[in-house]
């Protein structure tokens, strides 16, 4: 009889811990909120003057102090204005790139510290 009762509370005991490994589905972390970057002026794959502007928005989700574009490596200055839903980024594509293709390279963060990367393909005509 002992035998018994020592073999049910062992089975309880194995099945109770692969039970309480999977935690309770509730998780006390944050979910990442990444930035959503979106209004890509001029468009994609557009053929542009060499200093020409361009310009993005990003959501309200976006932390403004870590928006960064780049263009060949090389860091542009941007303006970031707040608008109801987020921020207008504004810049100046560099006078020293002509007659190539070039990436509008933008990375930014969330107000939660997700990193978030985007951009699009400019023409700049020589």
């Amino acid at each position: 009889m002992n035998i018994i009762k020592i073999m049910t509370l062992l089975t309880f005991v194995a099945f109770s811990t692969n039970i309480f490994a999977y935690g309770s589905g509730s998780s006390s972390k944050k979910s990442c909120e990444k930035p959503d970057l979106s209004q890509f002026t001029p468009p994609h794959l557009s053929v542009v003057a060499p200093e020409s502007e361009f310009s993005f928005v990003a959501s309200a989700a976006t932390n403004p102090e870590t928006i960064e574009v780049s263009m060949k490596k090389q860091i542009v200055e941007t303006n970031i204005e707040k608008i109801s839903g987020g921020y207008s980024v504004t810049g100046n594509l560099p006078a020293s790139l002509e007659g190539a293709y070039v990436r509008v390279s933008i990375k930014a963060k969330g107000t939660n510290n997700c990193p978030e990367n985007d951009g699009w393909l400019l023409k700049i005509e020589q």
